[in-house]
C-alpha cells in the first residue's frame, strides 16, 4: 500500500521528519498561508491550505488519503483544535494507520533537577504543560476511537540550522542567563526528524521521549557557540537580575533532566548529534 503522511501544521519539525521519512512517501503539508505554497511544493511536499476552526473540506479530502498523520499544532484554551476538527470524521478515514501527536516535555512538570523518562508519570505545573497533556489525551482517545495507533512524542527545546546560539549571537539577542542549577534539554532537528520518521514507519505506540543525551545550563550553550564561531560571548546575568517576558521567566521554573528509554532500543534510532557540542559544530559546518 502507499504510505501517505498528512503533516498538519508542517513547519521546522515536520519537514525535518518528512524528509528522514526517505523514497516511498507522499507528504501532504497543511499550511495557513497561501505565500507558503510554492516553497512546499518546491521541496517535494503536497500542499493543503487549512486554519484550524475554519472550513475544512481540503483537510478532510487530504486524511481521506492519508496513512499516517502527524500534528504539530499546539492546543488553544479549548483543547486541541486539530483533534476537535477530526473527531467528527476520523471513523471515515478508512486507510488512516497511524497518528503522531508531536507534544512536549512540559507534560512533566518541574523534577528538581532529576531526571525524567518515558515511565515519569506527567505532573505538569504550567498552563502550558496542563494543555499539552490535555491534548495528548484527546489524540490518545481519537485514535482508540477509531482503531489507529497514537505514538505521543514529547519533544525537548528544538534546535538546528537557522534556530541556534549561532543564530541569537549574531542578531545580538542572545542572553547567558544564569540561574544556578539549572538546566534544560534539547534535540537537533535532525535527529528530532528521525525519531518522528522511525515511530511512523514502525507505528510505533505510547509515549517518547525526544531529547539528546546531555541536559545543559542554556549559558553554557551560548559560551560554547560563541567560542566555536569566534563571535563576542555575552556577560552572565543573574537569573533575578535577567529582563525575560513572563513567557520566558516561566520556562525557568521547571529545572529537570529528559531521558528516552525507548528511542534507541524500540526504534533503532542513534543520535547523530548526541549533545549540543555536536550539534553546533554540524550547523557551523554545514554553514549555520
Amino acid at each position: 500500500m502507499e504510505r501517505v503522511l498528512l503533516s498538519i501544521g508542517h513547519g521546522f519539525a515536520a519537514e525535518s521528519a518528512a524528509r528522514a521519512l526517505g523514497e516511498g512517501w507522499r507528504v501532504l503539508a497543511t499550511t495557513r498561508s497561501p505565500e507558503r505554497v510554492d516553497g512546499l511544493a518546491r521541496v517535494g511536499r503536497e500542499p493543503v491550505i487549512w486554519t484550524p476552526g475554519e472550513a475544512d473540506g481540503a483537510l478532510v479530502a487530504a486524511l481521506g488519503q492519508a496513512t499516517h498523520l502527524i500534528s504539530s499544532v499546539p492546543p488553544d484554551r479549548d483543547g486541541d483544535p486539530v483533534a476537535r476538527a477530526l473527531a467528527p470524521r476520523i471513523a471515515e478515514a478508512g486507510r488512516l494507520r497511524w497518528i503522531g501527536y508531536l507534544s512536549a516535555t512540559s507534560v512533566y512538570g518541574d523534577a528538581g533537577g532529576g531526571w525524567v523518562d518515558e515511565t515519569t508519570p506527567p505532573a505538569p505545573g504550567s498552563a502550558r504543560g496542563r494543555a499539552r497533556l490535555e491534548a495528548e489525551g484527546e489524540w490518545q482517545a481519537l485514535g482508540a476511537s477509531a482503531g489507529v495507533a497514537v505514538a505521543v512524542l514529547r519533544i525537548a527545546g528544538i534546535y538546528g540550522p537557522g534556530r541556534s546560539a549561532f543564530d541569537q549571537l549574531r542578531r545580538g539577542s542572545a542572553h547567558r542567563i544564569v540561574k544556578p542549577g539549572q538546566v534544560f534539554s534539547r534535540i537537533h532537528v535532525e535527529d528530532l526528524g528521525r525519531i518522528v520518521a522511525a515511530a511512523a514507519g514502525q507505528e510505533a505506540t505510547g509515549p517518547f521521549n525526544l531529547c539528546d543525551d546531555e541536559p545543559a545550563p542554556p549559558q553554557d550553550v551560548v559560551a560554547f557557540a560563541a567560542d566555536l564561531a569566534g563571535l563576542p560571548c555575552p556577560a552572565p546575568v543573574p537569573f533575578e537580575a535577567a529582563e525575560l517576558s513572563e513567557m520566558a521567566r516561566s520556562f525557568y521554573g521547571e529545572n529537570k533532566r529528559t531521558r528516552s528509554l525507548r528511542v534507541g532500543p524500540e526504534l533503532g534510532v542513534t543520535l547523530r548529534h548526541p549533545d549540543y557540542r555536536a550539534g553546533l559544530r554540524a550547523i557551523l559546518a554545514a554553514g549555520g
